[in-house]
């Protein structure tokens, strides 16, 4: 069906059909909306905690209004898809799922941790990691290339100090980015002297990062059946209420 729209506007008025992306990360305190228009057209940041729903919408009216689109031009929502707070998941699933289905729209979703990986500008391994509470961390590690990244340790949530030593064990010598690993800094270069934490303005993950994951690998985030997916959680959300990380 796609494709036959496409053939007749091609017949009554040629020209390129625009690429129109917005993106939106809610995963961690600070949270992120970018559009991109064949590059990358705005972003903006924002603080998060407690009000998700409300600031992320107005975040996207604002975001569509300054680069003068339309919902009806995105041609493909890209979000974050976690670990991290379980509020801010929640409203991201939530908002991408009522988006596609309501307007067919092609949904991406990328782990926020390789978000932060993504957008640390570190060529080589790279161990992004999320201040999960009860004295754990959200972790992932990732090898960065031009060409993208590819996954050297699973998502999981660690003791970070057992996160250690399971690095150690592989012989992985990453770089350390997240919120995460600078809640664990101290511990971290106590176990190795060369540990090198990236400062605190690269630890969050972006929707300029979801963007350029979006238009270098499209085939890893793209979810087939958005009516069913599910955003990366890593532990239960069904949990006491006052103790969730949000």
């Amino acid at each position: 069906m796609v494709k036959r729209v496409g053939e007749r506007r091609t017949k009554a008025a040629p020209r390129s059909e625009s690429q129109v992306w917005l993106a939106v990360e809610t995963s961690t305190r600070v949270g992120s909306v970018g559009v991109w228009r064949d590059g990358l057209a705005f972003e903006q940041t924002l603080g998060i905690q407690g009000v998700h729903s409300e600031l992320l919408l107005l975040a996207i009216d604002q975001a569509l209004g300054v680069t003068q689109t339309s919902p009806d031009e995105v041609t493909a929502l890209v979000v974050g898809s976690g670990p991290g707070s379980f509020t801010g998941v929640r409203v991201a699933a939530s908002l991408a799922k009522g988006w596609t289905m309501a307007r067919g729209t092609p949904l991406y979703a990328y782990s926020s941790l390789l978000a932060v990986a993504a957008g640390s500008g570190v060529a080589g391994p790279v161990c992004a990691l999320f201040d999960a509470r009860r004295g754990q961390v959200y972790a992932a590690c990732y090898e960065l290339s031009s060409e993208g990244a590819s996954e050297q340790l699973a998502t999981g949530v660690w003791r970070i100090e057992e996160l250690l030593h399971e690095l150690s064990r592989r012989d992985l010598t990453p770089t350390f980015a997240g919120e995460g690993a600078i809640v664990y800094s101290e511990v971290i270069r106590r176990s190795s002297a060369d540990a090198r934490v990236l400062p605190e303005h690269l630890a969050t993950p972006r929707a300029a990062s979801l963007l350029w994951l979006r238009n270098s690998a499209p085939e890893l985030g793209l979810v087939s059946r958005p009516e069913v997916w599910e955003p990366l959680y890593v532990r239960d959300w069904r949990v006491p209420e006052g103790q969730e990380h949000a």
